[in-house]
């Protein structure tokens, strides 16, 4: 008898856990990027990264001294911006861009990216709707 309600009792447990959502892996736009910080970074991109939950991009953005300045730009998931066309093949390394977005609440060279800008005037939606960021509601749907 005993077994028997120690088997319904976690019988029970594990219906209760499936029943639960999954929280989402990533976090909300406001955790991380300050929407009263837009930038806007014109440079060259040196590296993507293809990962989830979300994607990366690495851009050297020349300062007006004549510096350069490593940036590190947040994008969407890789299946997304896949769907909305948005491949390597894209964007691939050397590839001169401009990205509108906002930097990260603690000061770092990092943004959320919302746009990319191509040089022949193409724009590629690089954000994750869904996330809180500032116009998400006009974001194109998944």
């Amino acid at each position: 008898m005993r077994s028997r309600a120690t088997v319904l009792r976690l019988s029970i447990l594990v219906a209760l856990a499936a029943a639960i959502p999954v929280a989402e892996a990533h976090h909300s736009f406001a955790a991380e990027f300050d929407a009263d910080q837009p930038v806007e970074l014109h440079g060259v991109i040196t590296k993507m990264e293809w990962l989830n939950p979300h994607t990366w991009m690495h851009l050297d953005v020349a300062n007006a001294d004549g510096t350069t300045t490593q940036w590190m730009i947040e994008g969407g998931t890789p299946n997304t911006l896949f769907r909305r066309g948005f491949t390597p093949q894209a964007v691939p390394v050397g590839t001169e861009i401009t990205v509108i977005g906002y930097r990260a609440r603690n000061g770092a060279n990092r943004a959320n990216g919302r746009d990319l800008i191509l040089t022949d005037g193409r724009r590629l939606f690089m954000g994750s709707p869904g996330t809180g960021a500032p116009g998400d509601e006009g974001a194109p749907t998944e």
